[in-house]
């Protein structure tokens, strides 16, 4: 049935328009096509910063105030079937009295605000996680969301088509699929890193790079030269010992053998006196036997001794007792 320029449409209840969407949604998954529809629990579209400031930024502007509120409605009651997210682009497709297709442009963000953005958060930002969670001070928030100098986009950058039957500049389904991808980005805020064109990872380098500066060079913030410890205390610094070095165990081991040859080779100091012999001289001085003559004498059992007149001495005299002549 044809309808003209001044004629409505009848109305279809939103069940019945969920249930044509949801076969047709079907057919597209048979043909091996993705299909990500958005899911929103209560009313709430948006939970986490990055959803949030999205959803914000796109009531902030007038141009969108006259068709973001039945946008809403369309994507809490389930009317955005499928959303795709890509570089810059954004794809839908928005139940209504049919399958609606919808087409979204975003510019990149501009080099030099990006590099702006990017030197003021220097330093602020830890992690990774804490940046896709939206876990950053409050000047960092601003810095981000400040408009025409921020991340998200104005008017002017976003374009949008719709395949619906509506001449406003955003109808419905647009409105609903903008929400989407506040919600979209609950689940997965690196998405509008790449919405935007942009490498978060530049947020983290700088961050790195501004916490290096701001903590110095090593080892020379917390030292205090020895000079100048001199004439602040008024004391005498002693020149640093110098620690020898250990020589290796082979090299230890040569030197060793090398000193106790030479220790071999150099005579020693001359022994001590025996202490046995000492103590036994000072007995016999002290009984007045005296101490021996520096001649030897010969031995009292030795046959061959003789005697001064020329008689040789008996041998067996026993040693200690008096000689017996035969």
């Amino acid at each position: 049935m044809a309808y003209g320029w001044y004629e409505w449409r009848p109305y279809v209840p939103v069940a019945v328009r969920r249930a044509k969407a949801a076969q047709q949604i079907a057919r597209l998954r048979k043909k091996g096509e993705p299909v990500a529809p958005v899911v929103i629990q209560g009313r709430i579209i948006a939970r986490s910063f990055w959803g949030k400031a999205w959803c914000d930024n796109l009531e902030a502007y007038s141009d969108f105030a006259n068709r973001l509120p039945r946008g809403r409605t369309y994507v809490r009651n389930g009317s955005v079937m499928d959303l795709q997210l890509g570089a810059g682009t954004v794809a839908a497709l928005v139940s209504g009295s049919q399958l609606y297709r919808i087409s979204v442009a975003i510019k990149a963000l501009p080099r030099p605000r990006w590099q702006a953005v990017v030197k003021e958060c220097a330093g602020k930002i830890d992690s990774l996680v804490e940046l896709l969670q939206g876990k950053f001070s409050r000047g960092v928030m601003e810095v981000l969301i400040r408009p025409q100098t921020g991340l998200f986009p104005s008017p002017k950058e976003i374009s949008f088509e719709c395949s619906c039957p509506d001449w406003a500049g955003m109808c419905k389904h647009v409105a609903a699929t903008l929400y989407g991808v506040g919600a979209r980005l609950d689940n997965e805020p690196e998405l509008f890193f790449r919405l935007r064109r942009v490498d978060q990872m530049e947020l983290l380098t700088a961050a790195a790079s501004g916490a290096a500066l701001a903590r110095g060079p090593q080892g020379r913030s917390k030292r205090i030269a020895e000079s100048t410890l001199a004439d602040v205390f008024g004391i005498d610094i002693d020149a640093p010992r110098t620690t020898t070095t250990s020589t290796p165990a082979r090299a230890r081991k040569g030197t060793a053998s090398r000193s106790a040859k030479k220790t071999q080779d150099t005579p020693g100091p001359p022994p001590e006196p025996d202490a046995r012999g000492a103590a036994r001289r000072r007995r016999d001085a002290v009984r007045g036997r005296g101490a021996l003559p520096a001649r030897r004498r010969p031995r009292r059992d030795d046959p061959s001794a003789v005697r001064a007149g020329g008689a040789p001495r008996e041998a067996g005299r026993r040693r200690g007792g008096r000689s017996s002549r035969s």
